[in-house]
């Protein structure tokens, strides 16, 4: 039988990866000019060329030499962004709030220095710190579908692990009832600042108390929720408190680095999962599984990645290894020159047991570097 040993590693540390290594290295900026500078002229088409457009509301360029150093700097966090996002049809633009009043006006710009993503008939105000990494990850929860179904136990422990979230669970006969499209329509108005659930079983309906079309509302670290009556629930319905939004930080932190002696060259088995996402934690405890199970052969190894600890990598990885990190995925990748083969999860439904997980990797046909390491934790 199979061994595994499950590293797990939610903060990869990626800054040591020599230059000639492919698939895992950080993006830098090609040069290459993506962000528009938005007038008159160009916003209207600009809105229809892409699913989401992204527009930096600036301030005149000042005549300092220090002032403008830092609108190029800005600038650049911009260009970086529209790099590793291309192939998400995300525009990005620049709007200078004293040449382009009209169009500020007419797109209702209001604030300097806030960023505004134009989705749909949604305008959703950024005002968070201006970094490359939370502006992808902000961007890439927009991407995500606006409610998140809950269908087993496994995914209901992930979603009470969220005690620091301000989130909603709705419980619904079906994904075609009067009241989840309302519960949905409303999750759009709130994404991505508040995570919405909803579930449409029985029994993770019983665990949580809730009747049929209730909707109950988490505060952070509260441990009994506030149950809203069934009914349709649009935006105002369900009276959430004024939010108060601090500037979003989030800082890669990079772990311990690895030695010389620690070689991360060579053929490994790659997972990608987010712990905060139910799916996510359901395929971590089936790893770990698998792990628990095959202890005796520590020749192979599974690296484990949280893509929420890399935003600005995860279009990247995407784009390289031709997956979708939206869910878990696990492969066998050859971190020299990024080649890879993913195992195929037919239905998004039902992930993987943990026996299919073995069969599927005595199944791949690749050379095993075995190494010893220390697992690392956040």
């Amino acid at each position: 039988m199979l061994s595994l040993w499950l590293f797990l590693i939610p903060c990869l540390t990626l800054v040591p990866l020599a230059p000639a290594e492919k698939g895992l290295e950080f993006p830098q900026y090609d040069g290459k000019d993506r962000v528009l500078d938005i007038d008159d002229k160009n916003y209207k088409r600009a809105l229809k060329k892409y699913s989401m457009l992204c527009l930096f509301y600036h301030e005149p360029i000042p005549d300092s030499k220090e002032q403008q150093k830092q609108h190029q700097m800005t600038e650049l966090v911009l260009e970086l962004v529209a790099q590793v996002m291309e192939e998400k049809d995300i525009g990005f633009g620049m709007v200078d709030s004293h040449k382009d009043t009209k169009v500020a006006k007419k797109l209702g710009l209001e604030e300097e220095g806030s960023v505004y993503v134009f989705k749909a008939d949604r305008v959703i105000e950024f005002d968070g710190l201006l970094s490359a990494n939370t502006l992808v990850e902000f961007l890439l929860d927009l991407l995500e579908d606006p409610v998140e179904v809950i269908g087993n136990a496994l995914e209901l422990r992930a979603f009470d692990r969220m005690e620091e979230d301000i989130r909603l669970i709705g419980y619904f006969k079906s994904e075609d009832s009067e009241h989840y499209e309302a519960f949905k329509e409303a999750a759009e108005q709130f994404q991505p600042y508040i995570k919405f659930f909803a579930t449409f079983e029985k029994s993770v309906a019983k665990e949580l108390t809730l009747k049929l079309n209730e909707v109950d509302f988490y505060e952070p670290f509260m441990e009994e929720p506030v149950t809203i009556p069934g009914k349709p629930h649009s935006e105002e319905d369900l009276h959430l408190p004024a939010l108060h939004l601090p500037a979003l930080q989030v800082t890669i932190h990079y772990c311990l680095p690895f030695s010389q002696e620690d070689d991360i060259e060579g053929i490994h088995i790659v997972a990608f999962a987010e712990e905060e996402d139910p799916d996510g934690y359901e395929f971590l405890e089936i790893l770990k599984e698998v792990a628990r199970d095959n202890t005796h052969l520590p020749d192979l190894s599974i690296v484990w990645i949280d893509p929420d600890d890399f935003p600005l990598l995860i279009p990247y990885w995407e784009k390289t290894f031709k997956v979708d990190l939206f869910k878990p995925q696990i492969g066998v990748v050859n971190v020299t020159d990024a080649d890879s083969v993913w195992m195929e999860m037919e239905d998004d439904d039902d992930l993987p047991s943990a026996q299919e997980l073995e069969d599927w990797i005595e199944d791949q046909d690749f050379d095993l570097f075995g190494s010893t390491f220390t697992l690392l934790y956040m």
